[in-house]
């Protein structure tokens, strides 16, 4: 059977799955949920606060994006090793070492004194996120059989996921304004116990059926590819495409990930078997939830410059502008499975990324007056965001369809890797188009070389978007209506 084939198997003679959860799937579903929703605001939830965060440690200006990246490589470069890890050891497990390491880590940031002890606290919390949302998204995948209920589950986690993104961004400025950045961090502390505590009480082990080792040299290779890969596209957006560092970063990604491939294609006991990557449900979700994810990021980058370069809003008045549409990713992901079980996950992920490419396209009526200007962020990122929340439900749906439970913790590890790398990469690209749009405009006042470059921005995100749902449309949705077409003849 098909890849696709076998996202539709259930509705062809096979048994039927339960429509309603019961009581402890729901206590189990609001455990992981508050676990995703917090992991989600961690990442954002510095954003507003780095000056501030700079200011109070001492932070160069140069050494603030840091704090960021930080985070950001080991979230993306071990994301994908744990989730394998959680396949052989234990979800459950490898899920509360995961929530107490990002509590550990939450309360060394909170009482940091010195640039270097935060940062240590920042690559504690991304390692943390890189063990604890795999294993959480196997959890959940493997405690709600695929089909209705899988779907509403993952409906929820991806309204949580999105708006939990944009809470951050809100409450990082608000605990800033009313108490101290600092906050920022303890906040975790308390919500990560509760989850520890939640876990132990409701939560399945999870563990596979059967035992193997780990595939040390594949785990090896595709760690260092992907953190040499997220590095790489960071120094570009430090130090700009010109630099020729940025590119050997990248080519030595490229040589590890080839190298990992080929390890892959040899070993008795891979860690990701090359039929899983081989399925087009596999490779095309996660292409599309990686264009959704990484243009939304750069579309909330973009407005940020907007805010407060064109229009001279302070940090938290721009944090509540962009973080107020993210109740519409709520919204979004909570109803989207109702439209993913009468179209289908393909269909939805084209339509989705079409939905985003016009939502965000209003941005190019942005203009340097305050009040259109705020009117039409607010209009531009409502839409966008709550097609970002059907991405997000659709792409998970999608790249997790068809598979065993012993190999959920490596599909949702291929999400969150996706995931991870998309909010690496999708400021550094757009942030390039726009510092060169606005080079071209010099001759113009800042604020008006900001938001030409801004619009040049917009146009790139946008085309990229629906190019996206192009490639996902032809290739995924029409295989998938073909193997329909096939199982009913």
């Amino acid at each position: 059977m098909s890849d696709v084939g076998e996202m539709t198997s259930h509705r062809v003679g096979a048994p039927a799955v339960p429509d309603r959860m019961t009581g402890r799937q729901k206590l189990a579903l609001a455990v992981l949920l508050g676990a995703q929703f917090m992991l989600a605001a961690d990442f954002s939830i510095l954003t507003v606060s780095l000056p501030v965060v700079g200011d109070s440690l001492g932070f160069s200006l140069d050494q603030l994006q840091w704090i960021t990246t930080g985070f950001a490589l080991p979230a993306a470069g071990f994301t994908l090793l744990f989730g394998r890890i959680a396949d052989l050891a234990g979800r459950r497990k490898v899920f509360l070492l995961g929530i107490g390491l990002l509590a550990a880590g939450s309360l060394l940031g909170g009482v940091a004194q010195s640039p270097g002890v935060l940062l240590t606290a920042r690559v504690i919390q991304g390692t943390a996120t890189a063990i604890s949302v795999p294993s959480a998204l196997a959890l959940l995948t493997t405690t709600f059989p695929e089909g209705p209920l899988r779907r509403r589950a993952l409906g929820l986690n991806g309204a949580l996921l999105g708006g939990g993104f944009s809470a951050g961004a809100v409450l990082g400025g608000a605990l800033t304004e009313l108490f101290s950045w600092r906050w920022s961090f303890l906040i975790n502390v308390p919500v990560a116990v509760l989850v520890l505590i939640g876990t132990l009480a409701v939560l399945p082990e999870g563990r596979a059926r059967t035992r193997t080792r780990l595939d040390v040299p594949g785990a090896a290779a595709v760690t260092a590819g992907l953190l040499a890969l997220v590095f790489g596209i960071t120094r570009a957006g430090e130090d700009g495409w010109a630099d020729a560092q940025v590119y050997a970063w990248l080519a030595a990604a490229a040589v590890l990930l080839v190298a990992f491939w080929f390890i892959e294609l040899r070993s008795a006991t891979p860690l990701v078997p090359v039929r899983v990557l081989k399925r087009r449900t596999v490779r095309l979700g996660n292409f599309g939830g990686f264009a959704s994810i990484a243009m939304t990021t750069a579309t909330s980058f973009s407005t940020t410059l907007y805010m407060q370069k064109v229009l001279d809003f302070p940090a938290f008045t721009t944090g509540v502008v962009i973080g107020l549409p993210g109740l519409l990713t709520v919204l979004g992901g909570t109803i989207a499975p109702r439209l993913l079980g009468r179209i289908g996950p393909p269909a939805v992920l084209a339509l989705s990324l079409v939905v985003q490419a016009v939502g965000y396209g209003l941005l190019l009526l942005l203009g340097d007056t305050s009040t259109t200007g705020v009117l039409l962020v607010l209009l531009a990122l409502s839409v966008g965001f709550f097609g970002h929340a059907y991405s997000l439900v659709s792409y998970m749906v999608s790249a997790t369809s068809g598979l065993p439970d012993e190999e959920q913790g490596l599909a949702t590890g291929l999400t969150t890797m996706s995931m991870q790398i998309a909010i690496t990469l999708g400021i550094p690209v757009i942030s390039a188009v726009i510092a060169a749009r606005a080079s071209a405009l010099d001759g113009r006042s800042a604020a008006d070389a900001m938001l030409g470059g801004v619009h040049a921005g917009v146009a790139v995100l946008s085309a990229f978007l629906l190019l996206s749902a192009l490639i996902v449309w032809l290739f995924l949705g029409r295989g998938r209506a073909a193997a329909e077409a096939e199982a009913g003849a």
